[in-house]
């Protein structure tokens, strides 16, 4: 399954991966299309088979601050204004625990038999740590840990992280006693050296071969980021970025998290859409996670779960992981998704096609389907990076359609880019029309 890896028309942004039995779970919160808000007012469940990453199943709505269409609010305490945002889940005997991260509200925690839920309301926190510290008991972005020895910590923060332990009779008590505040400093120290290692959000814990990892946001927002320490309660070593998905693409906050599937480490987080940092959709890379505990920095592919994409299948266009010079993806409606804003210089990338061996020919078949605006324009194609070797190119009339050409024959695994030209006449001063969009981009393929 490629990224994202949900169907397409699903935004679900702050994805948390557990693995539980023989299925991976990702708990997250929902993002709608174009939305200008962040979230709303239902948690989302979906859920894979650990040996086939490309069968997700949709568990639905598992837990509501407000009524639904088919279903009354799980809290008696919350109305239009208390959005559901960034929860997770634990197993502890047998039980499945959600931590609900309630905007503008004290928080709460839900249990269900079934890792899938439906979650019932099981009490809201109880706490007696300074309402300063959890912002009047949100527990912003909770990320829970159950150690080997049973005990439970619930990590959360905004600007300013702490920890602390849970009771773990309940679940949802924290013990007096226990907080410890900056656990990611808010300063420069000797750990955390530059302002972008500093703590903004997204705390997630995880326990690694007998270390204690913090995936978090940091303050350069777009990038996930990891400390590492020999306790649970730190204190914690910056150890380095392992994604970031504002690289050469409209960025946003980020929040996710890694696990271990069929002997796999990945990395899961979300990438923005339609052309805004509120409608989020769920993306994945593989990851490794070496013998010095170290994570090195992956870049943000087309992947998901693949090895390689095939070039001779349909490619939605939405699947860029590379959108320069003012293009984005937007959704048009549940079945239609284009890469639009093409302007003159526009760059589109994908990683990584494999074109497989040499099939005796010279050339090869490029077909896309575009919708155009009114003007004539060029698309040309490289492999290898955006300034990397052009195989071709095809031509996209003022009313687009399905347009082909013939390109270099590719072996190999490679990128794809596209670059967008046009002989649309220039302004007077010799400058493109820029905001002028040339065409949408809804699929392409590639053919022998």
């Amino acid at each position: 399954m490629a990224n994202p890896y949900l169907p397409l028309w699903e935004y679900i942004p702050d994805g948390e991966p557990r693995v539980f039995g023989d299925r991976v779970y990702v708990y997250g919160s929902h993002d709608n299309a174009g939305s200008t808000k962040f979230c709303d007012y239902v948690l989302k469940c979906w859920s894979a088979p650990v040996d086939n990453l490309n069968e997700w199943v949709c568990h639905g709505d598992i837990f509501r601050t407000m009524e639904t269409c088919d279903h009354p609010a799980d809290t008696d305490w919350t109305d239009e204004t208390n959005y559901l945002y960034a929860p997770d889940v634990v197993e502890k005997d047998g039980k499945y625990y959600l931590y609900a991260y309630i905007i503008n509200s004290i928080g709460c925690v839900a249990v269900s038999d079934k890792p899938e839920g439906p979650f019932k309301l099981l009490s809201k926190y109880k706490y007696t740590i300074s309402d300063d510290i959890c912002c009047n008991g949100w527990f912003i972005d909770p990320g829970v840990l159950v150690d080997d020895d049973g005990r439970t910590y619930i990590y959360c923060g905004f600007e300013r992280s702490f920890m602390a332990e849970i009771n773990s009779d309940n679940m949802y008590e924290v013990l007096d006693g226990t907080c410890i505040e900056h656990i990611i400093p808010i300063e420069k120290n000797e750990s955390f050296d530059k302002n972008h290692n500093l703590f903004f959000e997204a705390c997630s814990p995880r326990k690694i071969n007998g270390t204690y990892y913090l995936i978090y946001s940091p303050k350069r927002g777009s990038r996930l980021a990891y400390a590492t320490s020999d306790s649970p309660t730190g204190p914690f070593k910056y150890r380095g970025y392992i994604v970031d998905n504002g690289v050469d693409y409209p960025g946003g906050n980020n929040h996710g998290s890694v696990a271990n599937i069929n002997g796999k480490w990945y990395i899961f987080y979300h990438r923005m859409t339609n052309g805004t940092i509120m409608s989020r959709r769920a993306c994945v890379e593989k990851i490794e996670i070496l013998p010095d505990g170290t994570i090195p920095t992956v870049e943000m592919t087309s992947l998901g779960f693949e090895d390689s994409l095939n070039p001779y299948e349909i490619t939605p266009a939405e699947i860029a992981c590379v959108l320069k010079g003012g293009a984005v993806i937007t959704e048009k409606n549940v079945f239609e998704r284009v890469v639009t804003g093409i302007t003159e210089g526009c760059i589109i990338g994908y990683k990584y096609f494999d074109f497989g061996d040499d099939f005796g020919s010279k050339t090869m078949d490029f077909s896309a389907k575009v919708t155009g605006s009114g003007c004539d324009s060029i698309l040309k194609i490289f492999i290898d990076g955006e300034d990397g070797e052009e195989i071709g190119s095809v031509k996209i009339g003022r009313d687009g359609g399905v347009v082909s050409a013939k390109l270099k024959a590719v072996t190999g695994r490679h990128s794809v880019f596209f670059k967008a030209e046009t002989e649309y006449p220039h302004d007077w001063t010799g400058e493109p029309f820029r905001c002028r969009n040339l065409f949408d981009l809804a699929e392409f393929v590639f053919s022998k």
